[in-house]
C-alpha cells in the first residue's frame, strides 16, 4: 500500500476513533442515515454507495458497517439453539417525551437525546418489561449490531465464572495457561492483572501514526486491509507475542484491548473450547435469545474477544436483565451470584482507576472488564466506542441497551450527556 494511502487510512481512523472532538463540526444525524445516503442500495452499488474494507470505518460508511459487519469480514456464528424464545413483556410508556436538562443546562428529551447521539436502537426494561423501544437508521429488532468493546464484558464475566469454578486461578501467571506468551509483556503478569487491565504492556493507540501498535493489531486481526509488501503478523495470537512490557504490573488501570484478547485466549485454553461456542452454550441458548449473534474472526478463526461481537438490542436486554436478577433468567442459572457481587458490588480499585486518564468517568472503577459507577443506585455498564452501552441500574430496577453509530468514537465526548440521560431514564421508568 502506498504511503499516501496508508496515511489516508490513518487520518480516517483518527476521525473515527479520536477520544474527543474539540472544535469538530458533526453532521446532522438525519443527513447521514443509511437510507438517505443510499449505501449499498443498488444492484450493484455505485462507487459512491459502496462500502468495503477500504472505507468501512470512514464516516458515514461506518453507520452501515455497524449493522453489516459479517458482509465485510469472516465471522463465527453464536447459535441461539432450538429453545423457545424467552418473553420480554411489553409495558410501553411515553418515556421518549420525558424532559431533562442536558449537559449544557438546556431542556431536552429522551427522544431528542437518542436522535442527537446518532442512535440506532434503544431498549429500556423496567422490572423485566419493555417500557421504551426505538429503532432508527434502518435498524430492526432482528438486526445484529457491532458492539465493539462491549465484547470485553462478556469475555470478562466468562473468565470470572471460570475463576469461581476453580478452572482459572487469578493469582497464577498468564503463562500457566498460555506459555507462548513467556517472552511478551504477559510473561510475568498475573491473570487478575489481565482481567482488570492493570498489567503493563506497550500498546500505543496513535491513529495518525502507522508505526504504533494499534495498526499492528488492526492489520493482524483483519480490521484493516494490509499494506502492500506487508511482512507483519497475520493473526491475533502471533501479534500478542510481539508486545513488550511497559511500566509496573498492578500499579494502575490502563485500558488496552489486547488484554481482552489475552483473557479470551486463557478462557479457551482453560476450557478447550472456542469462545463463540462457549457464548452459545452458556449464554445464548440458556437465555432463550431471539436471534443468533456472531463474532468477527481473524485468518485462523480467532475471535476478536475484545471488539468483535454483534447482537440484537433485545437479546442484549435479556442479558442485562439476567445480570440485574443476580445471574438467573429464563429458568436458568447463567452466572453465580457470587461472581456478579464480586464484580458489580465490590467493583475494582477506584484509586488505581484514576491512572487510566478518564476524568469523564468520575468515581468509576473497572473489574472483570466491566465499568462500575459507584453511584447511589449501584449502577454498572458495558461500553463500546461509537456509543454502544448496556447500563444496569439495580435501584431503579432498570436495564438500558443503546446501540449507536456516532461520528466520534471515544466516550469522553459523549459520556457527560450519557450520564444525564441515565439519570433521566431512572426517573422516567419509575413514574
Amino acid at each position: 500500500m502506498p504511503l499516501l494511502q496508508m496515511l489516508a487510512i490513518a487520518a480516517t481512523l483518527a476521525l473515527c476513533l479520536a477520544q474527543g472532538a474539540v472544535g469538530q463540526t458533526l453532521p446532522a444525524p438525519e443527513s447521514v442515515e443509511i437510507g438517505k445516503l443510499g449505501l449499498m442500495s443498488t444492484f450493484p452499488p455505485t462507487d459512491g454507495q459502496r462500502v468495503d474494507l477500504s472505507n468501512s470505518y470512514k464516516y458515514p460508511q461506518l453507520r452501515w458497517t455497524m449493522q453489516h459487519l459479517r458482509e465485510l469480514v469472516p465471522t463465527h456464528n453464536i447459535r441461539r439453539g432450538g429453545a423457545a424464545v424467552s418473553a420480554l413483556p411489553l409495558n410501553l410508556k411515553p418515556i421518549g417525551s420525558f424532559a431533562f436538562d442536558d449537559d449544557k443546562g438546556n431542556k431536552t428529551s429522551i427522544d431528542a437525546w437518542f436522535k442527537s447521539s446518532y442512535g440506532d436502537a434503544i431498549v429500556v426494561l423496567h422490572k423485566g418489561r419493555i417500557v421504551y423501544e426505538r429503532y432508527d437508521n434502518q435498524m430492526q429488532p432482528s438486526t445484529a449490531h457491532l458492539m465493539f468493546s462491549m465484547t470485553k464484558s462478556f469475555t470478562g464475566l466468562m473468565a470470572a465464572q471460570l475463576a469461581h469454578d476453580g478452572k482459572i486461578d487469578p493469582a497464577a501467571l498468564v503463562t500457566r495457561y498460555v506459555p507462548e506468551l513467556a517472552g511478551s509483556a504477559w510473561g510475568d503478569m498475573q491473570v487478575r492483572e489481565v482481567m482488570d487491565m492493570t498489567g503493563g504492556v506497550r500498546f500505543r493507540e496513535v491513529y495518525t501514526d502507522p508505526s504504533t501498535e494499534i495498526f499492528g493489531y488492526s492489520w493482524a486481526s483483519g480490521l484493516l486491509p494490509r499494506p502492500g509488501g506487508y511482512q507483519g503478523k497475520t493473526n491475533i495470537y502471533d501479534f500478542l507475542k510481539t508486545l513488550q512490557k511497559e511500566g509496573e504490573h498492578g500499579a494502575g488501570f490502563t485500558y488496552r484491548t489486547v488484554h481482552s484478547e489475552v483473557l479470551g485466549w486463557i478462557v479457551s485454553r482453560a476450557t478447550q473450547r472456542h469462545w463463540a461456542d462457549l457464548m452459545s452454550e452458556n449464554i445464548w441458548q440458556k437465555l432463550g435469545m431471539e436471534e443468533d449473534a456472531y463474532v468477527m474472526v481473524d485468518s485462523v478463526g480467532t475471535p476478536l474477544q475484545g471488539a468483535g461481537l454483534n447482537a440484537s438490542a433485545r437479546d442484549l436486554a435479556r442479558f442485562g436483565e439476567m445480570l440485574r436478577r443476580g445471574g438467573e433468567f429464563n429458568g436458568q442459572r447463567i452466572f453465580d451470584k457470587a461472581v456478579l457481587d464480586e464484580t458489580f458490588v465490590q467493583g475494582g480499585d477506584r484509586e488505581k482507576f484514576k491512572a487510566g486518564g478518564m476524568p469523564f468517568r468520575p468515581g468509576y472503577s473497572y473489574r472483570n472488564q466491566w465499568w462500575m459507577l459507584h453511584n447511589a443506585d449501584g449502577a454498572y455498564e458495558a461500553s463500546g466506542i461509537h456509543g454502544q452501552m448496556i447500563h444496569i441500574n439495580p435501584a431503579a430496577e432498570m436495564v438500558v441497551v443503546k446501540l449507536a453509530s456516532h461520528p466520534v468514537a471515544g466516550a469522553g465526548f459523549t459520556h457527560p450527556m450519557t450520564l444525564k440521560a441515565w439519570a433521566a431514564l431512572a426517573l422516567a421508568v419509575q413514574q
